[in-house]
């Protein structure tokens, strides 16, 4: 569908049953404890299962990363190719035995706990979490969650998936680029893992067939590439250094389609191949589409290394168990970042929204050193939307760029009507023919006839060489007719071009420049396509006894859409993008963590796309597509967070996190205020200042961000802290990580993240922060403002910091109102070298003595 796509965030699986999988997929059937999988009990459903016995990335994860399993120094290791039978020479024996003991150990509980009943386990999880996942019924799972060595037991759950011009949108080229030695090496040695549906491996984006430069193999990543009909050996090499695919939870529900989904790392949707160009897709490679050139394409750090983890899918989406799996598997491998552009359908239940397996095992992955980005989710603009949950995760949510795709349509009475396309104008003007009029005599007698979708329902003498009016109905937003197929049809008709009417009916869903080889538009407002059906109809002569019409007099010409327009003020949040404030549990309590951390560009991102692409019809066959959401937005962070490790390969996540969110812009490039679209309907009609649960700590800026100045810095025992202070949660940790809360907690608020978030000011709250200089010393003068019904102070107002030193700041908050809608503010440092950290405040309840406004 040319449509705004809302590309929901997709799910993932585990390695270890490949060859479970592959015997699957040929037989038919699954085999677990001695029984098929056909004789099982009906209800059986999956389940994940977690153990209190700690996982490798806690006993040998410190250790195995710095003895060189994430150093970067690079060498040619040659092609790279292997297969899945391959294992690179330099992988630990010591944790590829633990991950077969440890598999062993959940083959025997579960035989121990089970004996002689029915049951499938699909997947071991061992270096992130210590657990399986399994396919019992509720009874079975009721008896492993009574077992001693068990810490919990959860319900799969399903998952879903929420550029030629960003660079230099973000002004890549001359800033961050030009500052680390140019695109040439921008990112090299860093390995980004992407948790998706898959890539298609012979794209140009991901060849490694650059002669002025060759692509080094990096040491510290142990990743293979499966070989399989539709992933031929080969298919990896120095840039595409592993793929994998896990679907083992979803072919348990009999729902996996071979022939669309691939039992391969192949992409089968479109949407993994073109996240993982956004982020490291290589530079200057041609973007052309419906014959047309679009200009030429680079990731973010084009020179960064792809691994893929296919856990997503174009029939179903996805599913937790898989997830996790591929998650568990990509930090294992070795990979510096983790891209997810997937939520899940739904809220965590439970004490708190973080307690779920997929972000308690990427809380394992940040504890390894890996930096975790995901989408924040598509389902804005309503408060508390979005689908990205945990401090530790750097959640991103989508904004314009300044770059549009518009053409229009000028009507022989001089009324213009704007409208969207990419496609080429008219030469001249031509006359306007409804679909409707121009019925053969034998046309079936059919509502939709109008859409355009069969060429044989119409007249040829009366469309060659005319426009053709056809209707955009509620079936084109559900893929019951395309675009692709009117232009066909106007094809086959010898139409000089095509014209799409707004059913008014389609109300509220926004229309994405669509690729067309014809002349042709897309008005989207319903109001203008009234516009120009009422010229159209004031222009017809009828005659008067037969009511058949005997003159078309409409006559229009289209003007050109391939052409960029640089002029819109940007970058602007778009609707759909997710919003705060974050949720703590099912109950919408408010967490005291600002989500998203920041927005990036995701609105009309052009980048590559699968051959096998199937989820977009319009990109069909095309090697580029133009997609838009949160999806879109994630990877772009992904890959300026691979500038980053690459300059400062030393710094914690929490502190690559905090580079881009200080650094981040406040304004347009106009210098206004950066502004959120409200409303699906005429979301651009409908737009005020972003707030901090809009946008974070503002728009992504990758110049700035590579020279943050100072840094704030959070651990793992932090977050653990953190845990620990929720009410009740003191099992869940304890199921989750096999470790005791102590009597060291905090809340969210004393966290020490960029922002400062409180759901519940009660009279008074006196927060800090430690900052950390990695830049030379410098002076910084301290400056606030506070938000609506309380004030702050913030001291010291002014200091001195010399590089490799620490500075706490106390900020002292005060109620001055009773006030239940949340308020922000913001905290300024200005360094007299020229850094600038900027500190969203948010406060959502005030409590104060004074009960009157003053």
């Amino acid at each position: 569908m040319g449509a705004y796509r809302m590309w929901v965030e997709l799910k993932m699986e585990k390695d270890f049953t490949f060859k479970l999988l592959f015997v699957v997929l040929l037989l038919g059937v699954f085999v677990a404890g001695g029984f098929c999988l056909d004789d099982a009990d009906s209800d059986a459903v999956v389940y994940i299962v977690t153990l209190k016995q700690a996982p490798v990335s806690h006993l040998y994860g410190e250790e195995f990363r710095v003895k060189g399993h994430h150093h970067h120094n690079s060498k040619n290791h040659g092609s790279g190719n292997v297969s899945r039978l391959d294992k690179p020479s330099h992988i630990s024996h010591k944790h590829a035995h633990n991950a077969s003991s440890t598999s062993r150990m959940h083959n025997s509980l579960l035989r121990k706990v089970l004996r002689g009943e029915k049951y499938l386990k699909l997947y071991s999880y061992h270096y992130l979490i210590n657990g399986f996942a399994v396919l019992v019924t509720p009874q079975q799972a009721f008896k492993l969650a009574n077992r001693r060595e068990v810490a919990n037991v959860a319900l799969d759950f399903s998952i879903r998936t929420a550029t030629t011009h960003t660079p230099q949108f973000l002004g890549l080229p001359l800033g961050a680029w030009a500052e680390e030695g140019g695109y040439e090496t921008a990112g090299e040695g860093i390995v980004i893992g992407f948790i998706d549906t898959g890539i298609d491996p012979t794209h140009p984006s991901f060849s490694d067939n650059t002669p002025e430069r060759h692509y080094p193999v990096p040491q510290h990543f142990s990743g293979i590439c499966e070989v399989t009909r539709d992933f031929p050996s080969g298919s990896c090499n120095r840039k595409l250094v592993g793929a994998r695919h896990f679907a083992a939870s979803a072919i348990t529900r009999g729902i996996f389609n071979t022939s669309q989904d691939y039992a391969s790392p192949f992409d089968g949707d479109g949407h993994g191949t073109h996240t993982a160009s956004v982020a490291a897709g290589n530079h200057g490679i041609s973007v052309v589409v419906a014959g047309h050139h679009f200009g030429d394409a680079s990731g973010m750090a084009p020179r960064a290394h792809v691994a893929v983890y296919k856990a997503l899918y174009k029939s179903f989406g996805g599913f937790a168990a898989d997830v996790v799996a591929a998650i568990d598997q990509a930090a294992q491998d070795g990979v510096d970042i983790i891209n997810l552009s997937i939520t899940p359908n739904r809220r965590p239940p439970g004490v708190a929204t973080f307690f779920n397996p997929i972000d308690m095992a990427l809380l394992s992955a940040v504890k390894a050193g890996i930096f975790v980005v995901q989408a924040a989710g598509n389902t804005g603009p309503s408060p508390k939307s979005v689908s990205s949950f945990s401090p530790w995760i750097f959640t991103v949510g989508a904004s314009t760029h300044d770059r549009v795709y518009s053409n229009s349509i000028v009507l022989g009475n001089n009324i213009t009507i704007p409208g969207v396309g990419l496609a080429p104008g008219t030469d001249s003007m031509y006359t306007l023919v409804m679909a409707s009029h121009a019925l053969n005599d034998t046309a079936a007698s059919d509502m939709y006839v109008g859409e355009c979708q069969d060429a044989s329902s119409f007249n040829q003498t009366l469309v060659q060489g005319n426009l053709l009016v056809c209707s955009y109905s509620v079936r084109f937003v559900l893929g019951l007719s395309t675009i692709k197929q009117a232009l066909e049809t106007a094809k086959n008709l010898s139409a000089a071009g095509v014209v799409f009417c707004m059913d008014p009916f389609v109300i509220g869903f926004q229309i994405n420049p669509t690729p067309m080889r014809l002349p042709g538009i897309i008005i989207p407002s319903a109001n203008d396509s009234k516009i120009l059906l009422q010229y159209y109809n004031s222009s017809l002569d009828q005659d008067e006894v037969t009511k058949k019409i005997t003159r078309f007099g409409a006559v229009a010409s289209i003007s050109g859409g391939l052409k960029a327009n640089f002029s819109l003020s940007a970058p602007n949040v778009m609707f759909y993008s997710a919003r705060g404030p974050d949720p703590e549990d099912s109950f919408l309590d408010d967490a005291d963590i600002l989500k998203p951390n920041l927005v990036a560009p995701g609105n009309l991102i052009w980048a590559a796309w699968s051959s096998g692409g199937m989820d977009s019809v319009e990109f069909e066959g095309e090697d580029f597509a133009m997609m838009s959401g949160t999806s879109m937005a994630a990877p772009h962070v992904a890959g300026l967070a691979a500038l980053i490790k690459q300059k400062f390969p030393n710094l914690s996540t929490a502190a690559i996190g905090s580079a881009l969110s200080t650094t981040a812009s406040l304004s347009d490039k106009y210098g206004g205020p950066i502004l959120a679209q409200r409303s699906y309907a005429n979301p651009d009609s409908n737009q005020s200042p972003a707030t901090p649960f809009d946008m974070g700590s503002g728009f992504v800026n990758a110049t700035a961000a590579l020279d943050p100045g100072l840094i704030f810095d959070t651990g793992y025992s932090d977050y653990m802290s953190f845990l620990c202070g929720i009410n009740g949660s003191a099992p869940m940790v304890r199921n989750y990580t096999g470790e005791s809360c102590g009597a060291s907690t905090m809340s969210g608020t004393d966290l020490n993240l960029p922002s400062i978030t409180i759901s519940k000011l009660n009279q008074s709250r006196t927060v800090q922060r430690t900052l950390i200089n990695i830049a030379a010393n410098e002076t910084y003068v301290v400056g606030w403002s506070a938000p609506y019904g309380a004030s702050i102070k913030v001291t010291p107002a002014r200091f001195f910091i010399a590089c490799g030193q620490q500075q706490v700041l106390n900020v002292d908050f005060n109620a001055t109102m009773n006030n239940s809608s949340p308020s922000f503010g913001r905290i300024g440092l200005f360094g007299n070298q020229g850094h600038v950290i900027n500190i969203p405040l948010s406060v959502i309840v005030k409590i104060s003595y004074n009960t009157t406004n003053s």
